[in-house]
């Protein structure tokens, strides 16, 4: 029985498996895409998705912590700089996988995995930075939209009527 047993292991030992995502991860941040097999981008999604959200905040514990996950200089660098000013507004979902087919070789289904804010194709943001300061979330009644002028001057009537 696989109860409670949530990670892929992708058919390699955790060393392996560590290395894998590590290479993948920072393929995906150097190039912004990569073309693997479907296992493989889900695995990733789960294993860079947190590494992003680590990189908003911009503080050495945090480039320490993500440099113990990729160990490479070059993509700790464009990660904490280039990716994390283009995703501040954004609160989670910073991977797309899109499914590409079978492989000729193995069958194998592949997949590109994309850095979401860096397509200009499906992006309204094309090269357009989002403002951190409007922190979005994702709750539900969270703000309201402030009442113009005109409105609250009919709310003052319905109200004066009422009284009367």
């Amino acid at each position: 029985m696989r109860h409670g047993d949530k990670i892929n292991n992708l058919g390699r030992t955790a060393s392996h498996r560590k290395a894998l995502l590590s290479n993948l991860a920072i393929q995906l941040i150097a190039h912004k895409r990569i073309v693997t097999t479907l296992a493989k981008a889900k695995s990733l999604r789960t294993y860079v998705e947190p590494l992003i959200t680590k990189a908003k905040d911009n503080t050495t514990h945090q480039r320490r912590v993500v440099f113990s996950y990729l160990q490479d200089k070059e993509a700790v660098t464009t990660l904490f700089g280039e990716i994390a000013t283009k995703i501040a507004g954004r609160p989670g979902g910073y991977t797309r996988i899109i499914k590409l087919g079978t492989r000729v070789g193995d069958n194998a289904e592949t997949a590109l995995i994309e850095l979401v804010d860096f397509n200009e194709v499906y992006g309204k943001g094309k090269g357009e930075v989002k403002d951190a300061a409007g922190k979005k979330t994702r709750r539900a009644g969270g703000s309201r939209k402030k009442a113009t002028p005109a409105a609250e001057a009919k709310e003052s009537k319905k109200e004066d009527k009422g009284a009367e």
